[in-house]
């Protein structure tokens, strides 16, 4: 009886604790969700009402419309840039921090060891002392500009009730904006738009070294017939090397064997821009028409922040521009300011050099001035919740040396990004140019990564030309890695104004850029070349240019969605070709692919295409398996090597396919057709995977495109609770077309304007403006990007007004 009474008396003791236990963390749960979700409401930026701002003169008005788009209204410039600075603090300051530690390689400060690799990469380019180098010898008004905007920032910043919800996740507070860190976040765009390391020479310089000249001049040419330049005509490819050059069926002349038929990985898109201008006697409204889309890599939140800026000058003449700024700089990137309007493309041109080094011992090396020891310099990098790690790095003359080419011989780095006058704020003065020339000369002094720019102005001129700093070189080409030690070679400071490449007023009334290249002869020896876009993309608008003689900024609109799958139409054909009733017998997959391609091809790069798909994935196996037994002895050093992931691959691919010499046909297959039919069955085996049918694989599910927020793979459960990512969605278009479209990057903007008539251009962009997620402007832009729906240039209706009063006028 004892115990039966002191079971149940234990049994009840527990469960009453289990449940005491239940209730504490509950309760625990629900108060911590309760406290997170008020700090993040907290955080929200402010949209209505009066806030005091140190250092204001007068006066600032905030307008957002529906889609959060402020329309800033201030008395003079630094008034405005401190109002900019605001708006970007509150609405995108952790991105603008991610942008400046990116660069600077801090990250693991904030993000633990996980980042230190990269902080490490980064830390190599010195950025911040660079960024404070640029800043010290600015002049006044580019100083007094970011020092305005850093006022801004900060004052956005402290105004929050809460410190944005990242750092709250993160453990970490955020630190104060130093004016030093806008020109990080303009070199955080070097990276992202150029080669930090220099693979495209240094590949180049491997091709060069390890194959016969031939051979190596076939594969990477200088054009092909798709060419589309601005000046001059296409290239014409080199002759396919003959089987003295080289010879695959000898095994002793080329021993190495292709090894990448069962290596195959999906060839993504390259991302890119488009930008194209038409002069008033092409368009419906006798004006000049801008058309520009940038592309770069998705995310949350986006790269670009839209707004509206109006101010008086000093003269007291009032000033509007409309467009894109960057969070982190004070200007408008790309927009229309009534007078001009202007677009980007990157231009893929050559702005860094590697040299390789003469060692005479472990510390010196040789240069035009006799032995020079090596400069060393040890930075430490702060870990979160782990102690600092110092790192040496060490440096020429030139620049960081960051490798080793396959013959043991280091190399620097020198490049556009480390020059103190390659970087500066001169494009803010876009915002008041008045004509094509006077933007024109701006832009070529400009310290930004080059881009190819296209302006427009509303007395009717067009115009093309290079924005950003051009090396000039002197002894050397750049195209291929090389010693500096002599007086030969090297960079003699930048070139001159006056040699820049334009074009202007063109006779046929265009101008279009797609990341190709747009010039010939000694212009192009100017600028160089680091792997351009073969041209598909820009022939194909600029041939949708040409139909067009009463342009609306709607058919611009219909050119940037224009995904016809061109390109492939031959592919399309080849692979047809390939499927004869001989090849079909008994083969029921090819059969049934064959359907496919036959009866499901629309010519568009559509989501619901299952031909597109297989036609696209064929051409990247065959480029696989034809061109990577003729660079087998450079991916056998490097495996960086592999050119048929290259942009411009096209030319030698399609020229072997339709020679089909003997000699540079892989010795596993007897004929080329039995190689092509291989590919055929590769491109079967690749589609099919685990599915059962073709009818599974079609475009959309491959690309399928994602805007995820930095934080929502860390932390996943968080990410899904606050949405911190936009839906999947299954999108149509492709690199080689105008509607640019892959999983991971796109059309970060699309826009069309006639300065002067921004009224009726129109304007969209992915994800939203604000990057906080409780912010009905967190994703509300995301549905018309993407449905391709022109919303309209200008803001819309004031929704919200923001007051920004001097502090010593507050009471």
């Amino acid at each position: 009886k004892l115990r039966e009474f002191i079971v149940p008396h234990f049994v009840r003791r527990l469960l009453l604790t289990l449940f005491i236990a239940f209730i504490v963390v509950l309760l625990v749960t629900m108060g911590g969700g309760l406290w997170f979700y008020q700090t993040l409401r907290s955080s929200l930026p402010i949209l209505d009402g009066v806030q005091s701002l140190p250092r204001l003169t007068a006066s600032v008005t905030i307008d957002r419309d529906g889609l959060g788009v402020p329309t800033i209204t201030a008395d003079n410039w630094n008034d405005l840039t401190m109002a900019t600075g605001f708006v970007h603090s509150q609405d995108r300051f952790f991105q603008m921090d991610l942008s400046r530690r990116k660069a600077a390689g801090e990250l693991a400060a904030i993000f633990g060891s996980i980042a230190l690799s990269l902080d490490k990469k980064m830390r190599t380019h010195q950025f911040r002392s660079r960024a404070l180098q640029v800043l010290n010898t600015m002049p006044p008004q580019e100083k007094s500009t970011i020092e305005a905007y850093t006022v801004g920032v900060n004052a956005g910043l402290n105004a929050l009730k809460a410190k944005p919800f990242e750092y709250v996740l993160l453990r970490v507070d955020p630190e104060p904006w130093r004016p030093e860190d806008s020109i990080l976040v303009i070199h955080s765009m070097f990276l992202e738009l150029q080669d930090d390391t220099g693979s495209y020479e240094s590949k180049q310089g491997l091709l060069h070294d390890l194959l016969p000249p031939d051979l190596s001049s076939f594969l990477v040419p200088k054009g092909t017939s798709w060419d589309t330049p601005l000046i001059g005509d296409a290239i014409q490819m080199p002759h396919t090397p003959g089987a003295k050059t080289v010879d695959l069926r000898d095994h002793r002349f080329w021993p190495v064997r292709d090894r990448n038929d069962n290596k195959y990985t999906h060839n993504l898109p390259v991302g890119g821009s488009n930008s194209w201008a038409i002069s008033g006697e092409h368009t419906a409204s006798g004006d000049t028409l801008l058309a520009n889309d940038m592309h770069l890599n998705n995310s949350v939140p986006h790269i670009w922040y839209r707004v509206s800026l109006k101010w008086k000058s000093d003269h007291g003449h009032p000033h509007r521009v409309t467009g894109v700024s960057l969070p982190g700089l004070p200007s408008v990137v790309v927009g229309s300011n009534e007078h001009v309007a202007w677009g980007f493309t990157n231009t893929h041109g050559d702005w860094s050099d590697l040299v390789v080094l003469e060692i005479e011992d472990p510390n010196t090396y040789r240069t035009p001035n006799g032995l020079k020891e090596f400069e060393r310099t040890i930075e430490r990098i702060t870990v979160k919740d782990q102690a600092d790690e110092l790192f040496e790095i060490v440096s020429t003359i030139w620049g960081p040396v960051i490798d080793e080419d396959h013959r043991g011989r280091p190399r620097a780095l020198i490049w556009v990004a480390h020059q103190a006058d390659g970087v500066n704020l001169r494009t803010m003065n876009f915002n008041t140019a008045h004509t094509v020339e006077q933007l024109l000369d701006i832009a070529n002094d400009a310290g930004i990564p080059a881009q190819n720019l296209l302006v427009v102005d509303r007395d009717g001129h067009l115009a093309w030309s290079i924005a950003g700093k051009i090396p000039w070189r002197f002894g050397f080409s750049g195209q291929r890695p090389t010693s500096w030690s002599s007086e030969t070679r090297g960079w003699n400071g930048w070139l001159p104004l006056a040699q820049y490449p334009r074009v202007v007023d063109p006779a046929e009334g265009r101008l279009w850029s797609a990341n190709n290249r747009h010039v010939s002869g000694k212009s192009l020896e100017i600028i160089g070349d680091e792997g351009y876009d073969i041209g598909a993309r820009a022939r194909q608008i600029r041939d949708d240019l040409r139909l067009l003689h009463r342009a609306t900024p709607n058919d611009m609109l219909a050119i940037q969605l224009d995904d016809r799958a061109l390109f492939l139409n031959r592919w399309r054909d080849l692979l047809l070709e390939l499927l004869t009733p001989f090849a079909l017998r008994g083969e029921t997959r090819r059969a049934e692919l064959q359907q496919f391609v036959l009866k499901d091809w629309d010519g568009r790069a559509s989501v619901s295409s299952v031909g597109y798909r297989a036609v696209r994935t064929f051409r990247d196996v065959l480029a696989n398996m034809a061109l990577n037994p003729l660079t087998a002895p450079c991916v056998e050093v490097d495996e960086q090597c592999d050119i048929s992931k290259s942009r411009n691959i096209e030319g030698p691919l399609w020229q072997l396919i339709q020679e089909r010499p003997r000699h540079l046909l892989n010795p596993s297959y007897r004929t080329w057709n039995d190689q092509l039919l291989k590919a055929v069955d590769k491109t079967i085996e690749i589609l099919m995977d685990d599915k059962n049918s073709l009818d599974e694989i079609t475009w959309g599910t491959r690309n399928a495109v994602t805007f995820r927020h930095p934080l929502s793979q860390a932390i996943p459960f968080l990410g899904r609770w606050l949405r911190l990512d936009m839906p999947l969605k299954h999108l149509p278009g492709d690199d080689n077309m105008p509607r640019f479209q892959s999983p991971t990057a796109s059309a970060s903007q699309r826009m069309a304007v006639s300065p002067g008539r921004e009224v009726e251009g129109y304007f969209h962009m992915p994800v939203g403006q604000s990057g906080h997620p409780l912010s009905p402007h967190y994703r509300d832009a995301h549905s018309a990007w993407v449905h391709g729906d022109p919303t309209p240039f200008l803001p819309g209706s004031t929704i919200h007004k923001l007051v920004l009063k001097p502090k010593l006028n507050m009471k």
